[in-house]
């Protein structure tokens, strides 16, 4: 499964909502100017990634599922 190209594009995105997540994160603790000026843009790339993500995995489990 490791080699699976679909699996690793897979990963790549959990990865980066990970990494969104610890920016939306080290914003919103960091506060005052900083947070005012990227903690809905973090937000919104987020649920975007993650998005993303789950319709990859959904992909995945499709075709695996039906071979």
């Amino acid at each position: 499964m490791a080699q699976d190209p679909l699996f690793l594009l897979i990963a790549v995105a959990m990865i980066a909502v990970v990494a969104i997540l610890a920016f939306g994160i080290g914003s919103f603790a960091k506060g005052g100017e900083f947070n005012k000026k990227y903690a809905n843009r973090a937000m919104r790339w987020r649920i975007i990634a993650q998005f993303v993500a789950v319709m990859l995995i959904l992909l995945f489990v499709w075709l695996r599922g039906n071979g």
